[in-house]
């Protein structure tokens, strides 16, 4: 070899370990810079943790039924004890036998799936882990390029084997059935479990979870709910699975796969369930402001759609089925012949006194109040096309008592057909806690959204608040056996002299006791009273129980017109039976986070409105209401015999019917009526409290008496610790008038 070639094989050879000394690290320098580049977007130990999961709210009822759930994703996680292990072996033995041995890669199946790739056989299976899988859940994919997703593949590697170091084995089986989406708005194991087969996670049969497992594979095409017959040869192939890697035995395998596929299918559907008037209240106006003025460790307000909130409410599911079902069981019949006096009317649902005009204007102010007219105006129609749109028939499904109906119908000719439903508003409380027992706010929320318990406020309340203006006089001193003539009188307001009439409009002169004026809802005798104690002794007194709807302090009051919520009467109500003591009703004992944290407790506010004795001598002349009384029915029609007080109701041209009923361990309220009133019996036979909304209160009460379950007690009312002093046995001194009693008629007053 010459000197000239040997001096270039040493340059070559200087110039090779320059570039390995010095160039290397550079190239190693870059290649980490490359490195970091492409992963920088890799999750922390942090997040790895506590991994971005929607959670759903739930709200639970006292005796511990989950009522409902808020989510935009329905999703409730659950531990992995509390996952059945049919669940757990079929997941392993289908997507991941290998589970327990590796450290989130599997070696073996990714070199058998590359091997499938290359040679185009789709016996080879998969390549990802569970726990690939898990990543691929918690850090989604996005639109990718091929070289984006090779290396986004590269980088669920790195998050699997993170997650094994950060999660046992069975937190990260249990984090994967929480976090897989099973179509139908069942996200998670659990709600799976409820939406498809009416179960719990930890009670899915065999059967049942090789169903759900088998959709791992692509929910959408093996959703049992639409392709019965794909699905359940995907559970087959699950179940085959299982006995191949030792979970079933043949015999088992084989008779499994004979058991055609069943599902309880139950979709969440927030008009659906227990309590849906009362689910949307809490979620539209109570849990909205404590959301907005309730701040997590972050700072952060809560969500109540994301954040995995347990509510736990004072409803009882028992009572509020039995509540729901005593409004449809009534309100099915009254409907009825509420349609067979609409059939003579001209106008219907409308009654005779009211003209075109006013039924155009009420047909208008439905239009404009509907989520239709909503979508057309910003859409940018103008009001003529709008109306045109309203007058044009379509296809649509309504409500009827008989179940929905697909029809032809225009939307202006279906708010007309809706107008002519009779609607209720019935509340049950426990006047010692405040606790709200049962909400019902109309007959059907899919299709009447309106809340008539909370929400409604502008219904007069008729002769119900009359008891309000007996409580005075009680506190005064007054006996329920006070007599006084049934006579007109005469009240001079501002100037003006009113004389309100009896409904009968008889003036009979005859004495009366305080307990039989009640009783009978005499319009004369509450004017009296009105007289001696005035309008705005009474308004304070309303205040007083709860009740902050507007009342003008006017002589009127006295027969009922101002407008007031179900919800305030039943509260203001329970003053009497909880011994003279107003306690606010309230519906959400406590709120929780996902990690059971108590955020909030929640006890009502109270204010002594009245001593025991004059609270315990409202219960007696309120009694009368039943006994001899507008409320007498109970007896003699629905053999409610344990003891009750209460009071009818019934505004002009029976608008409105109303019954409050107090009992020992609940007090309940009741309204009926259309959604207009101009809308309503013209006779006060059906028209009347004591035939449109007793009977709901007698049912509801029929119910939970009969559920021994519930523990209600048929005891009277407790009497005062000391010596009452008000008269109430009016037999003593009264016998003149024992004779009359059986004379009264028991009409309904206007």
């Amino acid at each position: 070899m010459s000197a000239r070639k040997e001096k270039q094989n040493n340059n070559k050879k200087f110039i090779i370990w320059f570039w390995l000394l010095f160039g290397g690290p550079l190239a190693a320098l870059l290649l980490f810079v490359l490195c970091i580049r492409l992963f920088s977007d890799l999750p922390n130990t942090e997040e790895l943790q506590n991994p971005k999961t929607f959670l759903a709210t739930e709200i639970y009822s006292s005796d511990m039924k989950v009522l409902g759930k808020f989510y935009a994703e329905n999703r409730t996680n659950v531990k992995f004890k509390d996952i059945s292990p049919n669940v757990i072996n079929a997941l392993v033995a289908t997507e991941d036998a290998r589970f327990y041995d590796h450290s989130g890669i599997d070696l073996r199946a990714l070199g058998r799936a590359v091997w499938g790739a290359a040679t185009a056989s789709s016996a080879s299976g998969g390549g990802s882990t569970i726990t690939q899988q898990l990543a691929k859940m918690l850090f989604p994919r996005e639109d990718l390029s091929k070289f984006q997703l090779v290396l986004r593949k590269f980088k669920e590697w790195i998050i699997a084997v993170k997650l094994e170091r950060e999660y046992t084995k069975e937190e990260i089986l249990a984090m994967y059935l929480n976090k897989f989406d099973y179509v139908n708005n069942a996200v998670g194991i659990k709600s799976a479990a409820q939406i498809y087969f009416a179960t719990t996670p930890d009670s899915l049969r065999i059967e049942e979870a090789a169903t759900l497992v088998g959709m791992a594979k692509n929910p959408a095409y093996f959703n049992p709910n639409r392709f019965r017959e794909r699905a359940e040869g995907r559970r087959n192939t699950v179940l085959q699975q299982m006995e191949k890697y030792g979970y079933l035995n043949k015999v088992q395998s084989d008779s499994l796969q004979q058991i055609p596929l069943k599902l309880s299918f139950h979709p969440e559907d927030h008009n659906e369930g227990l309590a849906p008037y009362f689910r949307e209240y809490l979620r539209d106006v109570f849990l909205k402001k404590w959301c907005a003025e309730n701040r997590k460790p972050d700072g952060k307000k809560y969500d109540v759609y994301r954040d995995g909130l347990k509510v736990y409410t004072t409803i009882d599911s028992r009572m509020q089925r039995y509540a729901e079902e005593a409004v449809s069981e009534h309100l099915r019949v009254l409907q009825a012949q509420f349609e067979k006096e609409l059939q003579q009317k001209r106008n219907a649902p409308f009654a005779w006194n009211v003209n075109k005009g006013e039924i155009a204007s009420i047909l208008r102010q439905g239009m404009k109040r509907s989520e239709r007219y909503r979508v057309l105006k910003q859409a940018g129609k103008t009001e003529a096309e709008i109306v045109k749109n309203f007058e044009q028939k379509i296809e649509m499904t309504i409500f009827t008592w008989k179940g929905q109906q697909d029809t032809l119908m225009s939307p202006k000719d279906s708010i007309r057909y809706y107008k002519g439903f009779l609607q209720s508003g019935f509340m049950s409380m426990e006047p010692q806690t405040g606790y709200v027992k049962a909400w019902v706010g109309g007959i059907n929320h899919k299709f009447f959204q309106y809340d008539h318990v909370q929400i409604g406020h502008a219904r007069q309340v008729g002769s119900t608040f009359k008891p309000f203006i007996y409580a005075l006089a009680i506190q005064e001193g007054y006996s329920p056996c006070y007599r006084l003539p049934n006579v007109p009188t005469t009240i001079v307001y501002d100037g003006k002299e009113w004389t309100p009439k009896n409904s009968d409009n008889k003036k009979n002169g005859r004495m009366m006791t305080l307990q039989q004026a009640l009783a009978n809802s005499v319009n004369y005798i509450t004017a009296y009273l009105m007289k001696q104690f005035g309008p705005q002794a009474t308004v304070d007194l309303c205040r007083r129980m709860g009740v902050v709807a507007p009342i003008d302090p006017v002589p009127a009051i006295c027969l009922g017109t101002p407008e007031i919520s179900v919800f305030e009467m039943v509260g203001a109500n329970s003053t009497f039976a909880n011994k003279g003591t107003w306690v606010e009703p309230i519906f959400v004992t406590r709120i929780e986070d996902k990690n059971g944290k108590v955020l909030a407790d929640f006890a009502p506010r109270t204010e002594e409105v009245m001593n025991e004795e004059k609270a315990y001598v409202m219960l007696q002349l309120m009694k009368g209401v039943v006994q001899i009384g507008t409320g007498s029915r109970l007896r003699y029609r629905f053999n409610l015999n344990m003891p009750i007080a209460g009071k009818t109701g019934t505004t002009q041209n029976n608008s409105d019917g109303w019954f409050m009923g107090i009992t020992p361990d609940l007090v309940s309220g009741c309204w009926t009526g259309a959604e207009d009133r101009a809308v309503h019996f013209d006779n006060t036979l059906y028209g009347q409290g004591a035939e449109m909304a007793l009977p709901i209160w007698a049912k509801y009460m029929q119910k939970v008496y009969a559920d021994k379950s519930i523990k209600l007690t048929k005891s009277d009312f407790e009497k005062p610790s000391k010596k009452i002093e008000i008269e109430m046995d009016c037999s003593k001194y009264n016998k003149e008038l024992e004779a009359e009693e059986d004379q009264f008629n028991t009409g309904e007053e206007n």
